[in-house]
């Protein structure tokens, strides 16, 4: 087996010191990037174990222990199986933790030589915690009685309480909103969700706030009607639901729920299409 000679080279920390904090304000010259990585590469090269010429199956099929690892079958799992990162929660809340003694530009406590630099990806955490799917928040406001007079002052409303202090916000609207018609939650199995989590949400109430919902997003349905009318192509589907137990007026002899549901296309096939969908009892 022939050895390699390692190519000697000289690093100058100070002068890549100061390629790195130009590099943090400007773009890196050719020649300051070629330093760099000569620099990075004479650092592997003494990081790294001398190489050999044969092939790593070979000296593992050879006598080279396999690192110490579930069996083939029993608990094994692909890179990355059933794993989202940190760049798959767009919705979560972030929270940036800086360092607690360290700052981009100290000295390193380590080796007492190098300066430590912000990393641009940071050291991610993910922690879930549960809640109720609308959370509801109690300000008290401070009061204040003059003894004499009998004036009572009260402190401001929090900006957080929302505009107008509405009890409902735009958010829980919304919120109802997904649960019932986008994933299919009654309304009488979310009151008794956040019932249990001692948060009084009753049905009716929850109507209510999508009966006046509905009216802001009706200009909205009727534009679709109208591009839905101009459409080359109707595609329509009828399912129907067999009621087991449903309180209905007396003599009504209506038996199930069909929805309809009706797919227009508009324009080219590629473009986009308008969807219509609609209930009606029979």
């Amino acid at each position: 087996m022939r050895k390699t000679a390692r190519r000697r080279v000289e690093v100058n920390l100070e002068e890549l010191d100061q390629i790195i904090d130009h590099g943090m304000r400007a773009p890196l010259s050719e020649s300051d990037g070629q330093k760099i990585k000569a620099a990075l590469h004479a650092m592997a090269d003494r990081l790294t174990p001398k190489r050999s010429t044969e092939k790593t199956s070979v000296v593992l099929a050879t006598g080279a222990s396999k690192p110490a690892g579930p069996a083939e079958g029993e608990g094994s799992s692909p890179a990355g199986h059933r794993r989202n990162g940190a760049p798959a929660f767009a919705g979560a809340t972030r929270v940036t933790i800086p360092h607690a003694t360290l700052q981009s530009g100290d000295t390193c406590p380590e080796c007492g030589e190098g300066k430590v630099y912000r990393q641009k990806e940071p050291a991610t955490l993910i922690h879930f915690v549960g809640q109720a799917p609308l959370k509801a928040t109690i300000f008290e406001r401070e009061r204040l009685r003059c003894n004499a007079c009998g004036q009572i002052f009260t402190a401001a409303e929090p900006d957080t309480a929302g505009p107008g202090s509405d009890k409902y916000d735009a958010t829980a609207v919304a919120m109802i909103a997904l649960l019932k018609y986008g994933t299919g939650v009654p309304f009488k199995r979310l009151e008794r969700l956040e019932g249990q989590l001692a948060i009084p949400l009753p049905a009716a109430t929850q109507w209510d706030l999508m009966a006046a919902a509905a009216k802001l997003l009706r200009p909205v349905l009727q534009e679709l009607i109208r591009q839905a009318a101009q459409g080359r192509v109707l595609h329509n589907d009828d399912t129907s639901m067999r009621i087991l137990h449903l309180a209905r007026e007396p003599g009504d002899q209506r038996t199930g729920i069909f929805t309809s549901g009706i797919v227009s296309l508009v324009g080219h096939l590629e473009d986009s299409a308008v969807f219509y969908r609609t209930k009606t009892c029979r």
